[in-house]
């Protein structure tokens, strides 16, 4: 045999030996718990939706899913946890376009988040800004007039800088020259339980939701193209009058570079499976979240695309981090 037919036959073979034990590792996983590092406190928006999906692929999977909260820097000390992982199909990123879209274009960072690999869409937020009633206001029109007759009066509080809620801030503040205070918070829990308790007066995060139900806050629009099932007398924030500012937000898993993609799209595969039951759609609601059943293709062109109007977003209306 000649060097350059044997060199391809061993090439050949050597390929078809990793992509055997790539299966075969794909076929065994997974073969401990598994870890969904959330980069935000417990008890946030995104901690809310993860929790449910740890349970429900614990079931699926005779293995168990489990939840590790690491907040700090709006969320990029957990990035960078999972994004240093090793690539077992053992850990992932559990978080919201916050920690793959926002703040990798506001923040520089010692790892590159777009080599994250998609595995599976986990369902869109439905959040809006809503507000203590202490203030008085009932509606988004009602807020801002209160906003322009007591200038600085108002505080907004977020689950940090650089985060989805922080840039919805920044675009209502863009385009309705608002003065507001941006209050940032370590996660969304502590500036819930803040709002709850009057110290701040506006946030914009789906953790508010059940607060709303229960009347202890008054939600002023929601952060959607069309309103909200549950909540249907909520207008959008374009029929607030307020076009092009929505901001939205979504939630994803994602693993750590090189993880095999035969693990990805098991996962994958089982989470549409788990997304798209009627049972699943109520489970979600309760923490305002729309399951969305996305391929890791379909999932890759959304953050692309995010990306870029995003990117935009922060042009148009120069937002910059202190």
């Amino acid at each position: 045999m000649k060097r350059r037919d044997f060199l391809r036959a061993t090439a050949g073979a050597t390929a078809f030996s990793i992509a055997g034990r790539a299966t075969a590792f794909a076929q065994t996983w997974p073969s401990r718990p598994v870890k969904f590092i959330v980069s935000f406190a417990a008890g946030g928006a995104t901690d809310l939706v993860a929790r449910p999906w740890a349970d429900a692929l614990t079931k699926a999977f005779g293995q168990q899913f489990i939840i590790e909260n690491r907040g700090g820097a709006s969320g990029m000390i957990g990035n960078e946890a999972a994004f240093r992982a090793t690539p077992d199909g053992h850990t992932f990123l559990f978080t919201g376009n916050t920690g793959t879209v926002g703040l990798p274009i506001l923040r520089k960072a010692s790892f590159d988040a777009r080599q994250f690999l998609p595995v599976a869409h986990t369902g869109n937020a439905v959040s809006g800004f809503t507000i203590h009633p202490s203030v008085g206001a009932k509606t988004f029109a009602e807020m801002l007039d209160y906003a322009r007759k007591n200038p600085g009066k108002l505080n907004f509080g977020s689950s940090g800088a650089g985060t989805q809620p922080h840039l919805r801030y920044e675009m209502l503040k863009f385009k309705t020259g608002v003065d507001i205070a941006h209050i940032p918070y370590r996660g969304g829990a502590d500036s819930l339980n803040d709002l709850l308790a009057g110290n701040i007066q506006l946030m914009n995060e789906a953790s508010t939701l059940p607060h709303v139900k229960a009347g202890k806050l008054i939600m002023l629009c929601v952060n959607a193209p069309t309103r909200f099932a549950d909540l249907p007398d909520v207008p959008t924030l374009t029929e607030c009058g307020v076009k092009d500012a929505d901001m939205a937000s979504w939630f994803g898993l994602y693993a750590p570079p090189g993880t095999p993609k035969e693990i990805i799209a098991t996962l994958n595969a089982k989470a549409r499976e788990i997304g798209s039951t009627p049972e699943w759609k109520q489970r979600m609601a309760q923490v305002a979240n729309i399951p969305v059943n996305l391929t890791v293709e379909e999932m890759q062109k959304l953050w692309d695309e995010d990306w870029n109007a995003t990117a935009e977003v922060i042009k148009t209306a120069g937002i910059k981090l202190e």
